[in-house]
């Protein structure tokens, strides 16, 4: 760890007094929820949707966390014991979100007591394996810690930060991204910079947010292309694996954005690559003006191992339907207005919980930067 570190002075030192603390760029900041109470008061749609996430969440009070020491998903075929055990064990993860926010929002100390339960059950027991195939689950627990992380009592906060420092650690360490390795540049890395650059922002790590963004500009310049596809796309023949490639870029050029960064949505790589190119490159399929077939060519074998355990979109020739783009289109449409009509096209003109987040965050940052 302490070679990394020295890796990162001279670039900390250079940018001295430029990094500010951050107080909430992940999940919804005090402003934000402010404007989510008001809406919630004022808007008949939106508060029956919040009537159904506050009565969630009060379900979740009843709940016990169910840790997993190791999460394990990635490699794994569907029905594998190993795999569904961490399924299970992640369905704390909205679990915190939910408690974490209905405490900002009812400003109910039981529900901030009982986030906490999760968060330190889950850093006691839970160890980083350095795979950000499986790491990028945790996303709702950092979100939650995010959200609560300014009155948690000292102890716990000391426990849950020991933890979330270890996992970008772990991941900034790892064997599975050394030069020469394939996870080193595809779809693993995006999801690998994500990790660490959400949590860099929400323990306000220099360190993290420092190396998340040199390495996220070196990560559009050799894993997108500048005519739009990718370097998953060219291996996988699916459009499944790029959405999975720009999900979590796109994610993390939300945080640094609204950390008032560089927009890395429109930012182009000395070959001339960009996310928003890769996004619109995508587009005619979402809208249906052209086909694909998924995986006739794939050059993984992993892809083949779960068509034959029959697992649903993987068999070859299989049509990409547009709505897996969901997690794409509900991320671009931060940067990209006129992608709102396509997000609606295929999802449905109908508002949900998540999608009133979603359009708080837009708002919020549209009235920061004018």
């Amino acid at each position: 760890m302490y070679l990394k570190m020295r890796k990162f002075a001279a670039t900390i030192v250079l940018l001295g007094l430029a990094f500010t603390a951050f107080s909430q760029v992940v999940s919804l900041n005090a402003n934000e929820i402010k404007n989510l109470k008001k809406q919630i008061k004022n808007n008949p749609e939106t508060g029956k949707l919040y009537a159904d996430f506050a009565k969630n969440a009060s379900n979740c009070l009843a709940e016990q966390p169910n840790p997993v020491d190791t999460i394990r998903t990635e490699g794994l075929l569907k029905g594998n014991p190993k795999k569904e055990r961490t399924r299970q064990a992640l369905a704390d993860m909205n679990k915190m979100f939910a408690l974490a926010l209905q405490y900002r929002l009812s400003g109910d100390q039981k529900y901030l007591h009982k986030c906490v339960e999760f968060l330190e059950a889950w850093a006691k027991i839970n160890r980083p394996n350095g795979d950000p195939i499986d790491d990028t689950n945790l996303d709702k627990a950092v979100e939650a810690y995010d959200l609560i992380k300014a009155d948690i009592e000292p102890a716990a906060k000391s426990t849950i930060e020991k933890w979330l420092s270890e996992t970008a650690w772990t991941e900034i360490n790892s064997k599975r991204m050394k030069a020469g390795r394939g996870t080193a540049i595809n779809n693993w890395n995006a999801h690998r910079l994500k990790v660490v650059g959400e949590i860099g922002y929400v323990l306000n790590n220099a360190d993290f947010i420092t190396w998340t963004i040199e390495n996220l500009k070196s990560h559009i310049n050799i894993n997108l292309y500048p005519d739009g596809t990718s370097l998953d796309f060219k291996e996988r023949d699916a459009m499944h694996y790029h959405i999975y490639d720009l999900e979590p870029m796109l994610k993390l050029a939300i945080i640094i954005d609204r950390a008032k960064g560089t927009n890395f949505y429109t930012y182009e790589s000395p070959k001339g690559s960009s996310i928003r190119k890769s996004v619109n490159w995508l587009m005619p399929y979402v809208k249906g003006e052209q086909q694909h077939e998924e995986y006739v060519h794939t050059k993984v074998k992993f892809d083949r191992d779960r068509a034959k355990n029959n697992e649903a979109g993987f068999a070859p020739g299989t049509m990409f339907k547009p709505d897996l783009a969901l997690p794409v289109l509900r991320l671009a449409v931060y940067f990209d207005q006129s992608l709102l009509s396509v997000l609606q096209s295929v999802n449905g003109k109908e508002q949900s919980w998540q999608g009133v987040l979603d359009q708080l965050q837009r708002s919020s940052t549209k009235i920061q930067n004018k």
